[in-house]
């Protein structure tokens, strides 16, 4: 089965380190942008993951309609294409309600799907790839280059003879849907840009640690160690997803006897702090990325009313339309 999503259009995006308060500022921007928001955190996803995840409270999900949390067991497996495809249907069903659509998260991988649109091809088989690799050693050097471009001429001039691993990727296309890898390739590459604004809470790094710190601690005193003990002890194990989540992973080996509970704590706390210094990187060579410098106290309302003020100038400017059903501002992302 082939998958194309495009792009978003016509749709904001809050996003920021972990513990920048994305959560409190993405609820009082709804609110100004008449609109519902789309979670874009993969831990989130997981029902039962409360405490370590730092989900939108009942409070904050009673004022503004929230989609993507709690979608799935922690036993599951949940792919960057199953989110990719939840969410146009989200962002559909919300513009035919007549409501703006606000992404509201931390993961980067997530971020650059929704922007930059995402290609799926047939599923892997291993069997078929199997025999590829030995025509090639039977065959000698440079068989499945010709092969390929004997079917995909346009594929089999990028690719060089030695890459066996793209090149049987290109066959295995072409096998399991009659059409070249090329042909796909071109029609996401044709796909237009996005035009959807990205807003980054920005903090000053030591002010941002500190909050990073204090949620650990408060995370801790709120339950975590009885939360992932509950979840641990369930009829099916973890995922290796939900396993690597911040919090859970150092949890987990604590509660497995690798070290004691101050050290537990300690480590999610540099653990998160690495994580937050991996996020500012890639949120800085995004070129969407337009920052919203924040400090500590911080007044949600104050920050969402900031990047309101932004967005009228983006609007001014013609970078966005008004994102509402049926309007000239450009076709909802599930359109032709």
């Amino acid at each position: 089965m082939i998958s194309v999503w495009p792009p978003l259009n016509d749709c904001w995006f809050l996003t920021g380190p972990t513990a920048s308060g994305k959560s409190s500022v993405g609820v009082e921007l709804a609110i100004c942008l008449e609109a519902e928001i789309v979670s874009m955190d993969s831990m989130a996803l997981y029902r039962g993951m409360d405490i370590g995840t730092a989900k939108p409270s009942l409070e904050q999900r009673r004022r503004v309609p929230h989609h993507l949390l709690d979608i799935i067991e922690p036993h599951e497996q949940y792919s960057l294409a199953q989110y990719v495809a939840a969410a146009h249907r989200v962002v559909e069903n919300v513009r035919n309600r007549g409501r703006q659509v606000l992404f509201v998260g931390g993961t980067p991988l997530y971020l650059k799907a929704l922007l930059r649109g995402m290609f799926q091809g047939p599923p892997a088989d291993p069997e078929f790839r199997g025999r590829l690799a030995e025509e090639e050693r039977r065959l000698g050097p440079g068989y499945l280059h010709r092969r390929l471009a004997a079917v995909d001429p346009v594929a089999a001039q990028r690719l060089h003879p030695n890459d066996h691993r793209r090149l049987i990727r290109a066959l295995e296309v072409f096998a399991k849907t009659g059409r070249p890898i090329s042909h796909y390739q071109r029609q996401f590459a044709e796909m237009p840009r996005t035009n959807c604004l990205v807003f980054v809470l920005d903090w000053p790094r030591r002010e941002l640690y500190r909050r990073i710190d204090q949620r650990v601690e408060t995370m801790f005193q709120a339950g975590l160690v009885n939360e992932v003990r509950r979840l641990a002890s369930g009829p099916l194990p973890l995922s290796p997803t939900a396993r690597q989540a911040l919090g859970y992973r150092e949890v987990l080996a604590y509660l497995s006897g690798q070290y004691d509970l101050a050290t537990a704590i300690t480590l999610v706390k540099t653990h998160t702090r690495q994580f937050a210094k991996r996020q500012g990187t890639w949120f800085r060579s995004l070129a969407e990325s337009r920052f919203v410098p924040v400090t500590d106290p911080l007044d949600p309302r104050e920050v969402a009313h900031r990047i309101m003020g932004l967005t009228e100038e983006a609007r001014s400017h013609g970078r966005i339309g008004n994102g509402r059903a049926g309007s000239d501002a450009g076709p909802s992302p599930m359109g032709g």
